[in-house]
């Protein structure tokens, strides 16, 4: 009895000289303090960011997420999962978005941390009372929003909460300097600011889908030198009436998808999906009514990009892959999907393959 004693003794003072207590500022200037590295964590978004800054053993520590965002994107999820089965049995707490999210789970899996997207805390409400009520420490982070600071800011909020701070500054100075060398050549070139016009192209031709204002895609392509011809009419994320886009005469369109799409001719790209077939997607949004007329049309610059390869800290390769398009002559010397496939193999224990970038 003594030995066991002696023993769990033993384990509470190496667990608490492990875990430090720390006071952190999260995206929304909110004071949280907390023991790092957390111990038991409760992943509400970004769950692939979470492991790259992390390790794949932070999710060890994992004792609950809000599976879906991975699991939209199945071969991603599977590959993973194929790698990790453990990642198959973590409890999953339902959706922000959908009303599905479940404070009496998270409650009962005891989280010290709660790590949310931005959305999902204000979409919250006054369950974040509840959830602090019960002891859980919420953390926000945001990627959405596609700014230098947020995307520097959550990621070394994640490295804390993991205890890998140094590889969250590494990662985060990477994507630093990585939109500092695009700023600064397209500064020194002084050239004329291209239109550039982002969809989801997920519903097809015959549908206009969703493009993005001033986040996400929309404000990629304004990191990257271009002038976002949905800002104006779009704050976050909307559609488009078919004459804006005429009226607004792009020079380059960029048409996203995932793995799969709503409609038989909407646009795929990603894990898994052929180039030919990708090119095949993109080709038909030229038949679009009235888009023979368009400069991005007539002059060939139409792009593919993967949807789920923004909003993370992932999306340097695709700030180089909006800035290549823009201007071709700056930027001959990235490679945009290699850059992609590199951060996995840095930083992640897979490397997906399929097609995540394209052009006409």
């Amino acid at each position: 009895m003594l030995q066991k004693l002696l023993a769990l003794t033993t384990l509470i003072l190496s667990t608490a000289s492990f875990a430090d207590a720390v006071t952190v500022k999260d995206v929304l200037d909110r004071e949280v303090s907390f023991n790092a590295p957390a111990q038991r964590v409760v992943v509400g978004f970004y769950p692939e960011d979470y492991m790259a800054i992390g390790t794949e053993a932070a999710y060890d520590k994992v004792v609950g997420m809000s599976k879906y965002i991975w699991q939209a994107r199945p071969a991603n999820w599977e590959m993973y999962v194929k790698h990790r089965p453990s990642l198959d049995q973590i409890p999953g707490i339902g959706r922000v978005d959908t009303k599905t999210f479940s404070v009496e789970k998270v409650i009962s899996l005891n989280p010290d941390v709660l790590m949310l997207a931005d959305w999902q805390y204000k979409g919250l409400g006054s369950d974040i009372a509840r959830l602090e009520h019960a002891g859980i420490k919420v953390i926000v982070v945001d990627y959405n929003a596609q700014t230098l600071e947020r995307h520097v800011k959550s990621t070394e909020l994640i490295g804390v909460i993991t205890g890998q701070e140094e590889r969250a500054a590494k990662i985060a100075d990477e994507y630093r300097k990585n939109l500092e060398t695009i700023t600064q050549r397209i500064e020194e070139a002084g050239l004329p600011t291209p239109k550039i016009y982002t969809e989801y192209g997920s519903a097809g031709v015959n549908e206009i889908g969703y493009t993005f204002g001033k986040n996400m895609w929309g404000a990629i392509s304004k990191m990257a030198g271009g002038d976002n011809i949905s800002a104006p009419y779009v704050e976050w994320w909307g559609k488009l009436n078919p004459e804006q886009i005429l009226a607004a005469n792009p020079d380059i369109i960029v048409m996203t998808g995932y793995e799969s799409a709503g409609s038989k001719d909407g646009m795929i790209m990603g894990q898994g999906v052929d180039e030919a077939e990708a090119k095949v997607r993109l080709e038909g949004f030229k038949n679009r009514l009235g888009w023979s007329s368009l400069k991005a049309v007539q002059n060939n610059r139409l792009f593919g990009a993967y949807h789920g390869a923004c909003r993370t800290i992932m999306d340097g390769a695709m700030l180089q892959f909006y800035a290549k398009a823009m201007y071709p002559e700056l930027f001959g010397d990235l490679n945009p999907e290699a850059a992609y496939k590199d951060f996995y193999q840095k930083y992640l224990p897979v490397v997906p393959e399929g097609t995540f970038v394209t052009q006409l």
